[in-house]
């Protein structure tokens, strides 16, 4: 590797100022994370991760949209992922309804976003930060909808926490004792939704699943707990994106390859102590329902 290249991938030149630039962006990454760790519980637990990259693509058109027209970027992303997610919600829990609408959904979502911007005549950084994400550059007004709409997936998430826990786990057994399972599915589905689309800010529509999937993946090989895999999610999902961003600092690659490589690394580390443990006879075998 020429020192050319290694210097755009790891510069650190005037850091400290740097940092003192970014404050919104490590504010934002860390509530994102947050979010991101809790989600990607569920999506494991429901076998969601294909209807994240479909929400994905149509929050991406939707993103793709908004910078077209020149209003607010993440408001189209939004707009883009609950539109996604009430058609998927839709199709209730049936595995092959629901991937069938996934099928469908994620090219026509791609060909609109590769419209947009296709017809988007302004900066091209712009058009790559909705593909890679662009949380460096996050402004003011930008954390304050972020932050927004995650407290609002927060509040919901507590709200269901347990049913939803018990539906994903069981959903017979939980319809039999009056838990509300087809209410849940839509609902779970449209918080996912927004989810999904305030984490498209931070890596982009095309790796948006190292935040939403790897995560709870990578707690399932070290705990079968249900209370230590959201802990342990949080944390990889935190350590993560905050880290991203520290060592992106200063460089001229987007912050995603950065995100995506600790995430990848976590998972194999936790891929890897699962292994060992479960061959010295350690590790409990985890419910059939969480897969990673």
């Amino acid at each position: 590797m020429s020192t050319d290249i290694w210097h755009q991938i790891f510069n650190y030149d005037g850091y400290g100022q740097l940092l003192a630039l970014v404050a919104n962006s490590i504010i934002a990454a860390a509530v994102l994370g947050v979010v991101g760790g809790l989600i990607s519980t569920f999506v494991m637990m429901r076998d969601l991760a294909f209807a994240v990259h479909g929400i994905a693509e149509l929050s991406f058109a939707g993103a793709a949209a908004a910078l077209l027209l020149g209003v607010n970027v993440v408001a189209g992303s939004l707009v883009g992922s609950v539109l996604a997610a009430a058609v998927i919600g839709a199709m209730g829990v049936r595995v092959r309804d629901r991937n069938s609408a996934i099928g469908v959904l994620m090219p026509f979502g791609l060909g609109l976003g590769v419209l947009f911007l296709s017809l988007y005549k302004g900066r091209a950084a712009n058009k790559f930060g909705l593909l890679t994400g662009q949380i460096v550059a996050v402004d003011t007004p930008q954390t304050a909808w972020l932050i927004g709409v995650s407290v609002v997936v927060l509040l919901v998430l507590a709200v269901i926490w347990r049913p939803l826990t018990f539906a994903s786990l069981d959903p017979d057994v939980a319809a039999a004792r009056g838990v509300p399972v087809r209410a849940l599915s839509p609902v779970f589905t449209l918080v996912l939704g927004l989810a999904v689309a305030t984490t498209i800010q931070i890596v982009g529509a095309l790796l948006v699943l190292a935040l939403v999937v790897t995560p709870a993946a990578a707690a399932t090989r070290v705990t079968a707990s249900p209370r230590l895999i959201p802990l342990l999610s949080v944390l990889f999902a935190v350590t993560s994106v905050v880290g991203g961003i520290l060592i992106a600092l200063g460089s001229s690659i987007p912050i995603s390859p950065y995100v995506t490589t600790i995430a990848f690394a976590i998972y194999l580390a936790c891929r890897a102590v699962g292994a060992v443990r479960t061959r010295s006879g350690w590790a409990r075998r985890p419910p059939a329902v969480v897969t990673g």
